[in-house]
């Protein structure tokens, strides 16, 4: 202590003991298991080194592993609600405890969900922000299908397929509420395409309240050859826009094989696949309102339609 007094003296300066939780939110995330390696984070610079440490040792392009985080948690309890296919529930360390945390750690716990405790400048590094309630749940990437496949698994049921074609969608929930209008309708899938387009996100996921578990959803490259394709397997393909020689009320949807192409609400269907469409049909509506939102109309049409199928039978022919 006489020293501290001479110029040049080391200094210290000790702190007393510090407010916290006093362990209990780290206690409430036993079970967890350790933290993974650095280099076994796919967020973690260590990962990205490794990686290119591959590719390079293979001598060959090796297309990186991509996920998305869901954060927050109202948007991640309900992902598990939904039974979104999660790999890791990310908690930063210091996160208080309350309800809703309690609630997405029990539930991924009973899911076998990893839960892994990050330093919370790790999960604002991951997520771009510190918006994300000291919460993220990891999700795959989504597997898609193709049409094809679809177009095989229908057949081998014996029913007439129902599909849902999207162009021009680029908003995730429209993408999701017509996900979950298919699965509600009896419909067996819905295409979209690869580029500028809605794909499947944890948006999509809690919108379609969990039907894209369980209802193929097919990517391709070309809408034209597509619906070609469905063409050349006895579909026939309606598409929706104002105008059109058929209405919902004159037109029988419930016999043959059908695929239904919706439009965005501003810009419709593009040139081309209107141009391939057997039919253009319209849902009546009152005068004064201009159009529907696209999955309201998808959900319209295919109501119908399963109506139509239930009266008949699901006969497949007229």
């Amino acid at each position: 202590m006489a020293n501290q007094g001479r110029p040049g003296a080391r200094r210290t300066n000790k702190k007393g003991a510090q407010k916290g939780s006093g362990g209990q939110v780290r206690r409430g995330l036993k079970g967890k298991g350790p933290t993974p390696r650095a280099e076994d984070r796919e967020y973690h610079a260590a990962y990205k080194r490794k990686r290119t440490a591959e590719r390079r040792a293979s001598g060959r392009h090796v297309k990186e592993n991509t996920f998305e985080l869901v954060v927050g948690r109202n948007p991640v309890i309900e992902c598990l609600h939904a039974k979104v296919p999660a790999t890791t529930l990310y908690v930063a360390e210091g996160t208080g405890a309350d309800d809703r945390l309690s609630e997405a750690v029990q539930m991924a716990t009973s899911r076998g969900i990893s839960i892994t405790e990050v330093p919370r400048f790790e999960l604002d590094k991951m997520t771009g922000n510190g918006l994300h309630q000291g919460i993220g749940l990891q999700i795959p990437p989504f597997k898609y299908t193709d049409v094809h496949t679809l177009i095989s698994n229908v057949a081998d049921t014996g029913e007439p397929g129902m599909f849902v074609v999207l162009d021009n969608i680029t908003d995730t929930r429209n993408l999701g509420a017509v996900i979950r209008s298919v699965a509600a309708f009896g419909g067996h899938g819905v295409v979209i395409p690869e580029r500028r387009s809605a794909s499947v996100t944890g948006v999509t996921w809690r919108t379609s309240a969990g039907t894209a578990a369980r209802l193929p959803v097919a990517r391709e490259t070309n809408l034209t050859r597509t619906l070609q394709e469905f063409q050349r397997n006895g579909y026939q393909v309606v598409g929706l826009d104002a105008g059109g020689e058929h209405t919902l009320d004159t037109y029988d949807g419930g016999t043959d094989p059908v695929v239904i192409v919706v439009g965005s609400e501003g810009k419709g269907i593009s040139r081309l696949v209107r141009e391939n469409c057997d039919v253009i049909m319209s849902v009546p509506m009152t005068d004064w309102v201009e159009s529907l939102n696209a999955s309201v109309a998808a959900g319209v049409v295919l109501s119908e339609f399963a109506r139509q199928r239930r009266a008949t039978g699901g006969a497949t022919t007229k």
